[in-house]
């Protein structure tokens, strides 16, 4: 599946979570029903993703964290905030270059349509 297909997949399992539980709720219920609604769809979903960073000559154990990975394809990073602040967006594009992903959902559930809560971040200096 590619990462499209995937994105697809995710922001309709964020609808149905959405619309299961409105906004006003906590970060990691959010994710944790996100998870959930993935793996019924048969996809993998690893959550809080703890990993490592190399700064040149060293390793950096717990670096960053990642809220979710999708079929190793797709980073989404849940928010429930009032606002999304611009270094959300920066965060969710280092952790792509990091990785080496293409694709990353910001996905922010503290909102009145999730429509709006929705962002698409696309590293475009993947190394293939």
């Amino acid at each position: 599946m590619t990462e499209n297909e995937l994105s697809y997949k995710i922001i309709g399992a964020a609808i149905d979570v959405h619309r299961n539980l409105g906004p006003g709720l906590l970060e990691n219920t959010y994710e944790t029903a996100l998870a959930y609604e993935l793996k019924t769809l048969g996809l993998e979903a690893k959550q809080q993703l703890v990993l490592p960073l190399k700064y040149k000559e060293i390793t950096i154990e717990n670096a960053y964290k990642i809220d979710l990975i999708v079929e190793n394809k797709v980073i989404v990073e849940v928010k429930a905030v009032l606002e999304l602040h611009p270094v959300i967006y920066s965060q969710v594009l280092t952790y792509l270059k990091l990785t080496d992903h293409k694709l990353g959902l910001l996905i922010n559930f503290n909102t009145e349509l999730i429509k709006h809560g929705i962002h698409r971040i696309v590293n475009i200096l993947i190394n293939e």
